[in-house]
């Protein structure tokens, strides 16, 4: 079992951050920042705090509060102001003048409006690192338009990528874009947190879940770049790429599905006994055959269970792997050895008690875990007052 990593030795350790994000992309974002040491104070609207508390993933609900809420907040603080209202806008105000980074992910135009948007803030603390999520930008023709998850990937074109040429467009099933702007976010971040340290000046990073997506699409969009006549057309049943051939996709087993990456179509007939298409020694004709040969692999692989064809394939260093369900994944002595599960509490008497993700990283061979849950909304107001406003 990995060690924890203590938080005095966690490389964001004293630095403070705001966050006034909602949902997920903003208040993911800061969670990473935490779990690299940062000290996280989320500034939430007095009553009902992040519009997020009532996003629920599966509908599954605890202590008031969605399990999504939970699971993107752990680790941080609350701090309740209406910033519309005077008094507690200077209450923020104190509160920026002692913070290093803001986090926000409104519409643009709105933390501006609250007074709060980079110019105003800098003005305030020069050297505050300020990042900006958004949607689609800060100019353009969709500026102003929804930033959620589905909308985003739907407007880049994502869907296209997924499925077969039989079927509909296919969105990711999470949310993508999401999560990728989340990581940006932070990365970013943490980028000008190093500049400050060598120059001592603050900066702005701001990108969209447009741009996350785009992104994600760095090949295809260079090919295309390259060779505009490129466009995407994707494959038969079973193929899991619309650039990559045969046998590159996803087959059903007897009591499953098999992943099958690159390799060569004669070597993998050989290999299986599959006689059809081991006579395809022609790279070119994994192209031009494509569905021919996605079609034999896909009966043929069906006559055995999973493990038999693990059994051919790994012996012979193909790439594969299984297809596993929810539940073959958490029982798997794969994911346990990954140790990518911690329990978070909240409440005094940590009565309420949820199990999540931890960080995907290691520092120093040492797992990113805390055990301090998501806030209940200005559940630490008072004490920040105390440490922060003098106890006003």
């Amino acid at each position: 079992m990995s060690q924890r990593i203590a938080r005095p030795e966690l490389p964001l350790d004293g630095i403070l951050v705001l966050d006034f994000s909602q949902f997920l992309a903003g208040p993911v974002s800061a969670m990473r920042l935490a779990d690299l040491g940062a000290r996280v104070i989320k500034i939430e609207r007095p009553g009902t705090g992040d519009i997020g508390r009532t996003l629920a993933f599966a509908g599954i609900a605890s202590d008031g509060d969605t399990l999504s809420f939970h699971i993107m907040n752990r680790n941080k603080e609350s701090f309740a102001a209406d910033l519309k209202n005077e008094s507690d806008k200077k209450d923020v105000i104190e509160l920026i003048k002692k913070a290093d980074v803001i986090i926000q992910n409104f519409r643009p135009g709105v933390m501006e409006r609250l007074g709060f948007g980079y110019e105003a803030v800098k003005a305030i603390n020069p050297k505050i690192i300020y990042a900006s999520a958004t949607g689609y930008g800060e100019k353009g023709p969709w500026k102003d338009r929804p930033g959620q998850d589905l909308l985003a990937q739907s407007i880049t074109g994502f869907p296209w990528l997924n499925g077969s040429k039989d079927e509909p467009p296919i969105p990711v099933g999470i949310a993508i874009a999401d999560i990728l702007t989340s990581i940006h976010i932070a990365h970013g971040v943490t980028a000008l947190l190093l500049r400050r340290e060598r120059t001592g000046v603050g900066g702005i990073v701001d990108t969209s879940l447009a741009e996350s997506m785009l992104d994600l699409q760095f090949e295809l969009l260079s090919a295309h770049a390259f060779d505009e006549q490129l466009r995407v057309n994707r494959g038969p049943r079973n193929a899991a790429h619309a650039f990559l051939p045969a046998p590159y996709g996803i087959y059903p087993t007897s009591d499953g599905y098999l992943a099958i990456a690159m390799t060569p179509i004669n070597s993998l007939g050989e290999l299986i006994g599959l006689e059809s298409i081991a006579a395809f020694t022609n790279p070119e004709d994994w192209w031009s055959h494509q569905e021919v040969i996605t079609q034999a692999l896909s009966k043929y692989l069906a006559t055995q269970k999973t493990e038999h064809w693990l059994s051919i394939l790994d012996k012979a260093d193909v790439w594969c792997a299984p297809v596993l369900t929810l539940p073959e994944l958490v029982e798997h002595e794969g994911f346990a050895q990954l140790e990518m599960m911690q329990e978070t509490v909240r409440g005094d008497d940590d009565e309420i008690k949820i199990k999540t993700t931890r960080s995907p990283m290691r520092l120093d061979g040492k797992t990113l875990k805390n055990r301090k849950g998501a806030p209940r909304v200005g559940e630490d107001t008072e004490k920040i007052r105390r440490e922060f406003l003098g106890g006003k």
